[in-house]
């Protein structure tokens, strides 16, 4: 009977520990050892490169293609419309909202705010016709096949903005041990890769023959990218992130006046730079 009871107690003090020894293990576990749960938040700024596009404009008296027209973003530079509520959406930012899945892999929504202007007064080979050809201070001596980018003939921009609405699943390694940081709770290195898919949604200022903009936000096509980044964590809840992003655009109902029947289509691929600065929490 003494055995017995013994073996009981035994068992008792056994369990104990145990749980003891869990609870030690849960105090002692750093808040960033896991991701699974977690919801994260960033606003940022970018630079945008472009390939060459060919640029097809159609309308009721006209259908030509611009060949291998050149663009480039539009910078703000280090500006307090970053941070100002009321004119944050004017540079050309990022915003994400995103959810980790489990320690590894996360889902996010958001929206590239790029900027995407033509590089006007250069001269570029053309295809098709429109009216009042000669106009627009637009021909080329010597060159009938060719056409000279003026403001008369073809302004053409989407500067509020190029926006690319999307979705992206992405990978998250931690890799501070590479740079012996012990304590990730107070700060922390990762690795992320991801692939995105989205929708493109400018507001395109053209200026076509003379014709009047039309000035309103429009679904014009889809985009796919993918990126890499590097993340630096700092006392668990406060990021800076850099991205390199690439990604391919086509848009193919781009509206260009206030007539319906006057449209543009493009497809072009680009590239960002980004920095971002954000917060990971747990609701």
């Amino acid at each position: 009977m003494k055995n017995s009871i013994a073996y009981i107690g035994l068992l008792g003090l056994m369990f104990i520990n145990t749980l003891t020894a869990q609870e030690e293990i849960k105090v002692q576990e750093k808040y960033t050892a896991h991701n699974k749960g977690k919801f994260f938040v960033s606003w940022g700024g970018n630079r945008d490169s472009y390939s060459k596009s060919d640029i097809t404009f159609k309308g009721a008296d006209y259908n030509f293609t611009l060949k291998d027209v050149q663009a480039v973003d539009k910078p703000k530079g280090w500006h307090m419309d970053y941070i100002n509520p009321t004119k944050m959406t004017i540079p050309q930012t990022n915003f994400r909202l995103g959810y980790f899945l489990n320690d590894h892999y996360s889902v996010t929504i958001g929206l590239d705010h790029m900027k995407y202007v033509m590089v006007q007064d250069r001269a570029v080979d053309i295809d098709g016709y429109y009216p009042n050809k000669g106009s627009y201070d637009e021909t080329v001596t010597g060159n009938p096949d060719q056409v000279l980018l003026t403001e008369k003939f073809l302004k053409f921009e989407h500067t509020d903005g190029l926006n690319y609405i999307n979705t992206e699943v992405s990978r998250h390694d931690d890799i501070s041990k590479i740079f012996k940081i012990g304590n990730t709770d107070k700060i922390q290195i990762n690795l992320t890769e991801g692939v995105g898919v989205g929708v493109l949604y400018p507001k395109t200022n053209a200026t076509l023959l003379g014709k009047d903009r039309h000035d309103d936000f429009h679904v014009s096509g889809f985009g796919t990218s993918v990126k890499a980044g590097l993340n630096i964590t700092f006392f668990k809840h406060f990021y800076v992130q850099g991205e390199l992003k690439g990604g391919y655009i086509n848009m193919q109902d781009i509206r260009t006046t206030q007539n319906p029947e006057d449209k543009a289509s493009q497809d072009f691929f680009f590239f960002q730079r980004i920095i971002a600065f954000g917060g990971i929490f747990r609701i």
